[in-house]
């Protein structure tokens, strides 16, 4: 008997029909010959009610508080599907995060996995029952509940997988795979039939949000097999493993797009060494995550440099670089927040020459300045205004030859984690 890791998102369960047609899918499997975990989260729009329930009452409510709220969207979640399978005849358990197992650090909101124990959810498999695991949380040693933060179902699915040594993960979604590029804005975007862990964490990591890029990490370090398909049909998936067969002249496997984007330029620093490294630790202290940087040229003793944060991240960043001001001098810091970063990701590019220009030449040809680049073996990224971004990916797409003759499948509301 194969045992499979089952995780349904937000929408796949967001409502009582869907929720009969999620406990039907899992008995399906089950008739197979399968032993199944199944990780679920909140019901559609749960999680952002509570949200905006909380700060009806608090702008800024204490992050304790608020995984305590948080978590019970999964635990409503967990105890229905559990419910939903004993209406149709399955014996099946649910458990929270920390039933399951999931040890986390202390960080209240995004909090990281420490170790899973899953004793409990291995014990209910030997009893042949159905487990049912609410995704994104987890307990620290001293009891304190957390959650993981964006993406944090995905990541407890396949950190579970990985725990219990599933055979597979599969990951059901609202579109049946993972595509060449967001469904939703090219039409006819490619399924890809599989994909590396590399390919998929830098697609991640850029913009797509299919998977997060902690749940890739945990696959690839973990070799879980990843299976992301759709819970509103039963159309085959796309594998995620550590080597991806390249189909015949495919060089870019995926567009990626990510609106979360500011720059911010700091104009008029001394060219002395250690500048670099008291910016970018200060920053690194208030958890500022830094992504492209840039330094031009010196003149008279003095450079300017320019690095991308998330927009979100934006006001934090410039206040800690005016406390710098006194021990750091510039002339001045300058911000824009209208842009988009758009990357070309792709195994192939690795042995063939000329994709960056290719991509360059794309967007000029849209008449839109490229602010910023960065690449690496597999990815080109480009920072550029926001104006333009579905036609810009569009022309990519077409110039990569990724479109497809069939039109991609969308089968609901996008799953928030």
């Amino acid at each position: 008997m194969s045992l499979y890791v089952m995780k349904f998102g937000g929408s796949s369960v967001g409502d009582i029909e869907r929720m009969q047609r999620v406990a039907g899918r899992i008995a399906d499997k089950q008739d197979e010959g399968h032993r199944c975990v199944v990780v679920v989260s909140a019901m559609g729009d749960t999680t952002d009610d509570l949200i905006d329930q909380a700060k009806q009452l608090n702008a800024l409510p204490p992050a304790r508080e608020m995984d305590m709220l948080m978590t019970t969207g999964e635990q409503i979640s967990v105890a229905l599907l559990s419910i939903a399978l004993h209406g149709i005849g399955r014996n099946a358990v649910s458990y929270t995060g920390w039933q399951a197992g999931f040890r986390t650090d202390e960080t209240h909101g995004r909090a990281r996995i420490n170790e899973i124990v899953p004793r409990r959810v291995l014990e209910a498999l030997e009893r042949e029952q159905i487990v049912i695991v609410a995704g994104f949380q987890g307990m620290t040693l001293d009891g304190e509940i957390t959650t993981l933060g964006r993406g944090g179902s995905d990541t407890t699915a396949v950190a579970l997988a990985g725990a219990i040594k599933a055979d597979v993960c599969e990951i059901y979604t609202d579109v049946d795979g993972i595509y060449s590029t967001d469904p939703r804005i090219v039409k006819k975007a490619r399924k890809l039939k599989e994909i590396s862990y590399d390919e998929m964490l830098e697609l991640a990591n850029l913009g797509a949000a299919v998977l997060h890029p902690r749940a890739v990490e945990y696959a690839k370090r973990h070799q879980v097999k990843l299976v992301v398909r759709s819970s509103f049909n039963h159309n085959e998936g796309t594998v995620v493993k550590e080597e991806a067969r390249m189909e015949q002249g495919v060089v870019v496997s995926g567009i990626a797009y990510d609106k979360n984007v500011a720059r911010i330029s700091i104009l008029g620093v001394q060219d002395v060494p250690g500048v670099l490294a008291q910016v970018f630790g200060k920053l690194a202290e208030e958890s500022v995550d830094v992504d492209i940087i840039v330094q031009s040229g010196v003149q008279n003793e003095q450079a300017d440099f320019s690095f991308t944060v998330a927009l979100s991240d934006l006001a934090r960043a410039k206040e800690v670089i005016e406390q710098l001001h006194a021990s750091l001098p510039y002339r001045e810091v300058t911000s824009e927040d209208n842009l988009v970063k758009v990357s070309i990701v792709g195994a192939g590019m690795v042995s063939h020459p000329g994709v960056a220009a290719q991509m360059f030449d794309v967007i000029s040809k849209e008449g839109v300045s490229i602010k910023m680049v960065s690449t690496s073996e597999i990815k080109v990224s480009c920072v550029i205004e926001s104006g333009n971004l579905q036609t810009i990916i569009q022309a990519l797409h077409t110039a990569y030859n990724l479109d497809s003759a069939e039109q991609a499948f969308v089968g609901g509301p996008k799953d928030r984690r």
